[in-house]
């Protein structure tokens, strides 16, 4: 195994630590659309849904089969037809819809059950139940429209889906339901999925889609300049929403969306939209800082604020490496623990990935700031920026009219930021006392007014 691998996947391996330890024991709803097993995509996706369940996610997977209906219904020369985006179906559609989802069950269910030795699903042993877990009624008569055998959701079974999810097996779903009559309705995975995780009150829903997420100016072509948005308040989600047509086709952008709105309004703490075209993208978007797609949230992830007690271990556990290769001054638990007070921290979803501290020295109206520290998979983001700007806030609270810092590896970046070389004698005589001549440390002075 080559050095260059052992460096790039160990640290990396931690990095997704904090994340497998925080997701054990939750529930996800994952909406797969049917373009995405159309595409081919099943097998890979099969895969990620094991290796997560393997991690102790509880997974309830709810299929679409769009473009499997409509193919069913072009051998039989039917036409597909919709209003509003909502399918209308006849008996002929119900047939097609029931033999589609049939087919596509029976693959989902043999892609799970796949076990060669040498793939990620060997001994993955994942027990898939499925059944009648959803009451639906019918559409009815909308704008003098009939919609026949389409259906809404009624009620979920929220005690028949825990009872599988505790005995360890993953939840599949077809977005049919039937009436308390026995009849058959046909639903939208939208709507079953979200259903799904609000009644389970569900950590996350995902839906696995056509389109890569919203992007930062969502009525604009995409860009360089327009990428995608990765985290979305529910508050941001519903201005957008207010300002779309109505949505009548997946790639509309309202399409998603709205269902992701309905989710974290009924108690569903995250709503993801990720693209079924990158493949490994419900990883990327669960174990990776900023993910692939677009997040809604009810309330900012990111949180930029003064450390606690309870925060040493994560500082600990960031500055780590960058004490062992030189770039920071070793710190003990001991010395961060009696100087917590004087750290800030950036945390994103739980995760600290940025910290600094600041030291005042009072008596000549100055403070260094020390640890200064952006978690690899994090860097070039802005987020030193915040930290900094940060710091020198709290130093202009407490009367201070410069802040500086040591650096042996850094200095472009301070002076970048309107830092100014000095001898290490300008430093306060505290500071002087503790200065590491061998170290030869840079010190760079910033002035705050």
């Amino acid at each position: 195994m080559s050095t260059v691998f052992n460096f790039t996947f160990v640290p990396w391996f931690r990095a997704v630590a904090p994340y497998i330890h925080k997701f054990r024991h939750q529930t996800f709803v994952v909406a797969v659309a049917g373009e995405a097993i159309a595409a081919g995509k099943l097998p890979n996706l099969v895969q990620d849904l094991a290796l997560i369940q393997s991690m102790g996610v509880r997974v309830v997977l709810v299929h679409g089969f769009r473009p499997q209906v409509d193919e069913q219904l072009r051998a039989k020369g039917h036409k597909a037809r919709f209003h509003n985006g909502i399918r209308i179906t006849d008996g002929i559609t119900l047939d097609c819809a029931q033999e589609a989802a049939g087919q596509l069950r029976f693959e989902i269910e043999a892609a799970f059950s796949m076990g060669l030795p040498n793939t990620p699903m060997a001994d993955a042993r994942v027990r898939v139940i499925s059944g009648n877990f959803i009451t639906a009624r019918p559409v009815g008569i909308v704008d003098g429209i009939d919609f026949q055998h389409s259906g809404v959701v009624r009620k979920v079974d929220v005690a028949g889906i825990t009872r599988a999810l505790d005995m360890g097996a993953l939840v599949l779903l077809s977005p049919f339901g039937f009436s308390l009559t026995g009849e058959a309705f046909n639903l939208a995975m939208e709507e079953v999925a979200t259903s799904v995780a609000v009644a389970l009150q569900a950590d996350k829903l995902i839906f696995i889609t056509e389109i890569p997420g919203i992007r930062v100016r969502p009525f604009d072509p995409p860009g360089d300049d327009n990428p995608i948005d990765t985290e979305l308040s529910l508050a941001d989600a519903e201005a957008i929403l207010a300002r779309a047509p109505a949505p009548t086709h997946p790639t509309d952008p309202a399409f998603y969306l709205q269902h992701c709105v309905r989710a974290c309004k009924g108690g569903v703490e995250r709503s993801h939209i990720i693209p079924f075209a990158v493949d490994g993208s419900l990883l990327l978007e669960v174990y990776v800082h900023d993910g692939i797609g677009t997040m809604v949230v009810d309330e900012r992830l990111e949180n930029l604020r003064e450390a606690t007690p309870d925060d040493v271990g994560g500082i600990l556990q960031l500055i780590e490496p960058f004490e062992k290769d030189g770039t920071l001054v070793k710190r003990s638990r001991t010395e961060i623990e009696r100087d917590i007070a004087n750290y800030t921290i950036l945390e994103h979803d739980g995760v600290i990935f940025g910290c600094a501290a600041l030291y005042p020295y009072p008596e000549a109206k100055t403070g260094e700031m020390a640890a200064l520290t952006v978690s690899p998979q994090a860097q070039g983001q802005g987020d030193g920026e915040k930290l900094l700007k940060r710091i020198e806030q709290r130093a202009r609270l407490m009367g201070l009219e410069s802040i500086f810092v040591l650096t042996t590896r850094t200095m472009h970046w301070f002076l970048k930021r309107g830092f100014q070389p000095v001898s290490p004698d300008w430093l306060p005589e505290a500071r002087k006392r503790k200065y590491n001549w061998d170290r030869r440390s840079q010190v760079l002075v910033k002035r705050l007014v």
